[in-house]
């Protein structure tokens, strides 16, 4: 029996020097990675240096209390350094604590100052905030030409809810000409993607015939697409608060 412990013995010490090996031989940690105060000491040198990269990193951080006490105001320091050079996801995120007033005091102009930025390089969730913005008349006056515009540079870069709401500015003649053939080009777009607003959007303008030939089994199929999301279970809401075009409580 002595023997046989001892055999048993021997083999743990075998399988545990054989993981000892491995952890050394392929790096392989048997605890959890964590950010170690050295890693931090590191990217804080090379944010106080200017490195925007750096800077942008160590604003996540602190956001999110990776490594570092959670710290808002922090993140937005950090964030407002890296925008100011230029990082465009840094510059929507400074907008986005402008907004909510996270960090800084809530302030619609600012951040409207700052999705602008960051829109103008192509951030499509900017894009979107600032169509909302010059629609709503939140940190800019209302315009909705200006809105449709950011809208479309949104809609482009396939955001779902700017391609609804494009297709219900050209259905309603809204900061754009009224034109049925792309509020219906929009509508589509937005519907395929399974957007409820869109699809009950696309069901009106089939079910009238505008900008398609009037044609009742498509209207039907979008209808039901719609419903199927519980879209006329209550009054439905448009993304800017309005009731869509066309809706009466129920499908045609």
């Amino acid at each position: 029996m002595e023997k046989i412990k001892a055999v048993f013995s021997a083999g743990r010490g075998l399988r545990l020097a054989g993981m000892i090996c491995l952890v050394i031989v392929l790096g392989i940690s048997a605890f959890p990675a964590s950010s170690s105060s050295a890693d931090i000491s590191e990217l804080v040198e090379k944010a106080n240096k200017g490195d925007a990269e750096a800077q942008t990193a160590l604003a996540e951080r602190y956001q999110k209390g990776d490594g570092v006490p959670k710290n808002d105001a922090e993140a937005a320091k950090w964030y407002r350094k890296a925008a100011e050079q230029g990082v465009p996801d840094a510059q929507y995120t400074l907008g986005k604590m402008y907004s909510d007033g996270d960090g800084v005091p809530k302030n619609s102009a600012e951040a409207v100052n700052w999705y602008r930025k960051a829109g103008e390089k192509g951030v499509a969730d900017a894009q979107l905030t600032l169509g909302k913005m010059y629609r709503e008349g939140e940190g800019v006056p209302e315009n909705s030409a200006e809105a449709a515009k950011w809208y479309r540079k949104a809609a482009d870069q396939d955001v779902v809810e700017a391609q609804a709401t494009l297709g219900l500015m050209y259905a309603n003649g809204q900061g754009v000409p009224r034109d049925y053939a792309e509020a219906v080009k929009w509508y589509r777009k937005a519907a395929e993607q399974g957007d409820a607003i869109a699809q009950h959007g696309l069901g009106v303008m089939y079910n009238n015939g505008f900008g398609v030939d009037r044609d009742g089994g498509e209207a039907v199929k979008w209808f039901q697409k719609a419903a199927k999301q519980g879209y006329y279970e209550k009054p439905p809401q448009g993304y800017n608060g309005e009731t869509p075009q066309g809706y009466n409580g129920k499908p045609p």
